[in-house]
């Protein structure tokens, strides 16, 4: 058997070196694996305090739509643009959800908000009423008797329009609408099956009839009781 000479055995050697980390990359790999693993840790001791918990909960909220902007219809008292003074109106929404970790939930709901307007110069009213099915995934924090949380989602709203000018009446009801939404709020746990709660959130969509754009853009704030089961 052929003897290796000392440049062949410093080459081999070499070539093994070349494909061992660095040891900034092994540090930068054991952090990440020990971050992940305390992540877990926490995700399961959460769990584990949350004990009998009920894992659903159903929430009643009722408050105030804000929207943002006003609306500038060119169809409104004989055709001239109006830009119409969007007032706060009612805001009602009754909603099921389901933690998928007590960090974490999913929200199904369905509700009601609306919203008048009326022009600065001329006689006449305009009522904004939507009806929207909303996705909502919340982030929480579980502090005993207290749980912030962010939330953010997607919704289809059903919108309908009134018109009274002073050439007439008009109604009509659009399509469904697309939109986003995100806020915050936070829940009082009096028990862990009942709770009320604070939330505020922003929205973002906007509709059309016969070509004039409605914007929904604007705030929803509630107060909400809940019960989980």
């Amino acid at each position: 058997m052929q003897k290796q000479s000392g440049s062949e055995v410093t080459r081999y050697f070499g070539n093994i070196a070349a494909y061992q980390p660095s040891h900034g990359q092994a540090r930068r790999t054991v952090s990440l694996v020990l971050l992940l693993l305390i992540v877990f840790l926490i995700a399961l001791a959460t769990r584990a305090n949350a004990g009998d918990v009920p894992a659903n909960y159903l929430v009643l909220k009722g408050g105030l739509y804000s929207p943002s902007t006003s609306h500038d219809l060119d169809t409104f008292n004989g055709g001239s643009t109006n830009g119409l003074d969007s007032k706060t109106g009612f805001a009602g929404e009754i909603a099921v959800g389901h933690y998928i970790l007590p960090i974490l939930a999913v929200e199904l709901g369905a509700g009601y908000f609306e919203s008048k307007g009326s022009p600065v110069a001329q006689p006449g009213e305009a009522k904004l009423k939507v009806v929207p099915l909303l996705a909502t995934a919340k982030l929480l924090l579980p502090l005993g008797p207290f749980e912030p949380y962010g939330l953010f989602g997607i919704g289809a709203y059903f919108t309908d329009l009134e018109l009274h000018g002073n050439s007439g009446e008009l109604r009509g009801s659009s399509e469904i609408t697309y939109g986003l939404h995100a806020g915050a709020g936070v829940n009082f746990n009096f028990t862990d099956r009942v709770f009320a709660g604070l939330e505020g959130k922003y929205l973002w969509a906007e509709d059309s009839f016969g070509g004039e754009h409605i914007r929904m853009d604007g705030f929803v704030t509630t107060a909400d009781i809940g019960f989980r089961f």
